[in-house]
């Protein structure tokens, strides 16, 4: 049996989500997907600037791994731009940095770092003592969160 994938740590999760070349209809066009790591990845190497080694400890995965996961992104990404293809971000392997938490009995908020997820969930609201409490969703966690490749092809 294969070992269980490892949640990377995403600092940042595009807005945009979707290029397609200019002039060609989206009927089509092929796509190429780029996971949200994989996207982190190309962020952090290419655009923050940041050494690999750097960039592993910042996702918390090994520098190997990190390796593989920006090799990976930057092929999907040539494919796609030299084959006119269009790119979508979406899914992966991932954990949000900060995940924010809400108790419906109080109104009370607050963030959960990504350290503390892994070892310590929360399960109580932290003033109120509620066990009553919901992960909000589009921070870290739910429609924005982590999320696994689920069938389909990659192109």
């Amino acid at each position: 049996m294969p070992r269980p994938p490892k949640w990377r740590r995403v600092d940042f999760v595009p807005e945009i989500t979707y290029f397609k070349p200019a002039g060609v209809p989206l009927n089509s066009l092929d796509e190429v997907r780029l996971s949200i790591e994989e996207a982190e990845a190309i962020r952090l190497k290419d655009i923050e600037g940041l050494e690999q080694e750097e960039c592993a400890q910042r996702m918390q995965i090994s520098r190997p791994t990190f390796h593989r996961v920006l090799g990976s992104a930057r092929r999907n990404l040539a494919n796609a731009l030299l084959n006119g293809k269009a790119i979508r971000i979406e899914g992966g392997n991932f954990e949000m940095a900060m995940r924010r938490f809400r108790c419906p009995r109080d109104g009370h908020e607050w963030d959960v770092p990504f350290e503390t997820m892994i070892t310590r969930p929360p399960s109580t609201c932290p003033t109120c003592k509620s066990a009553d409490i919901q992960p909000v969703p589009g921070f870290g966690f739910g429609m924005r969160g982590r999320g696994r490749r689920r069938g389909g092809r990659r192109r």
